[in-house]
């Protein structure tokens, strides 16, 4: 069993602090826990071992869960991010009107992409678990 010390930071997310044996889990805990916040010291097991949705980790007493409004935001935050890289190259036919490159077609592409996206923006709307808005967003 290897443990770990898990505490809610300021900014609502969670330290895991991973021992190296080298100090007592205890003299760790004063050393690395800010004085007066609440900690526990957990099994591994209780941490998700996939970190993809990391900045939503919340302590939930003696466990790790993820949050699922926060997991979308991240979710729609990187569905923006992809969405903007598919633009980019029709972005720079119109914006730059290149000669001999259509721009009717450049507005048609981005309009596919629009879709495509806003099609993964429902899909992330509706999840119901962190599992769902991620397959939503590698399923692009």
């Amino acid at each position: 069993m290897t443990q770990k010390i898990i505490y809610a930071t300021p900014e609502g997310g969670v330290a895991v602090v991973h021992p190296t044996g080298e100090v007592l889990i205890n003299e760790l805990v004063s050393k690395v826990v800010p004085a007066g916040t609440k900690f526990e010291i957990v099994d591994e097991s209780v941490i998700p071992s996939d970190r993809f949705f990391r900045g939503a980790w919340v302590a939930n007493g003696a466990a790790v869960d993820v949050d699922l409004d926060k997991a979308k935001e991240i979710g729609h935050d990187l569905r923006r991010q992809q969405r903007a890289e598919e633009f980019k190259p029709f972005d720079e036919i119109i914006a730059k009107q290149i000669p001999g490159l259509d721009a009717v077609e450049a507005e048609a592409n981005r309009q596919a992409v629009r879709e495509k996206y806003a099609l993964i923006q429902d899909a992330i709307d509706v999840a119901e678990t962190p599992d769902t808005i991620k397959q939503a967003l590698e399923a692009n």
